[in-house]
């Protein structure tokens, strides 16, 4: 299915191409054969029941996961996180990234900077900024344990926007956010996108695919499952 959101050019995200890709273990088949094709700097959104495979066609495209046939390529390079390049490239919230009790906020994205080699001098800025365009500016100096549902989630997005990436891969991220905050979160990732990251998610949410996608990856719906088509252009 082609949305027609806008048009592409390519840009500095990734083009991602999967052929065939599918995962069984034993004889219990997590997802079935499964083809697509990301452009650089678009926003491809993947949609289907629980239970579909939806997480594991992501851990896939991040190179976390080694499909049992097919492959994923990223601008040509076979998906492997164990490869420096394919690292450097993926920023991805696929579950619940590791965080640590005895780190504020603030902490855990000085250390992401501190990682992947960002500039000490401007790290405060930067981290401050980071928090506050999620909407969890004000507190920086908690601890992960005291945050509530929704901000633990905007939390993780936030780790997972600070990192270095052109191309990001996330499972639900609008899951446990009311839909003031699932908005604020599609239009950041339509920002990304403009800004030429290429963007794959897995979602339910009707809003979020509108706001959002370029094009959408329908896995399978049961009887009576699948969501109503969203309405609109894409803001952005």
């Amino acid at each position: 299915m082609t949305w027609g959101r806008r048009q592409h050019t390519s840009g500095p995200g990734p083009r991602v191409l999967a052929e065939g890709v599918s995962k069984t273990i034993g004889v219990v088949p997590l997802l079935a054969p499964t083809s697509l094709d990301a452009p650089a700097g678009s926003a491809l959104l993947i949609r289907g029941r629980n239970g579909i495979g939806k997480s594991t066609l992501l851990r896939i495209l991040a190179g976390t996961l080694e499909p049992t046939t097919g492959s994923v390529q990223i601008d040509g390079i076979p998906a492997d996180e164990r490869d420096r390049t394919i690292r450097a490239r993926v920023a991805a919230l696929l579950g619940a990234p590791a965080a640590y009790r005895d780190l504020t906020l603030r902490d855990h994205l000085t250390l992401i900077d501190a990682t992947w080699g960002g500039d000490s001098d401007t790290c405060e800025e930067r981290v401050q900024a980071a928090l506050a365009e999620v909407g969890i500016g004000e507190l920086a100096e908690r601890f992960p344990h005291e945050l509530s549902s929704g901000q633990g989630q905007l939390f993780r997005l936030a780790l997972t926007l600070f990192r270095p990436g052109d191309l990001l891969i996330l499972d639900e991220p609008e899951q446990r956010l009311d839909t003031e905050r699932r908005v604020v979160v599609a239009r950041l990732l339509a920002a990304r996108r403009d800004g030429g990251t290429t963007l794959i998610v897995a979602t339910h949410d009707p809003d979020l695919t509108r706001l959002l996608a370029d094009d959408v990856l329908d896995l399978g719906w049961g009887p009576a499952e699948a969501p109503g088509e969203p309405s609109g252009a894409a803001d952005g």
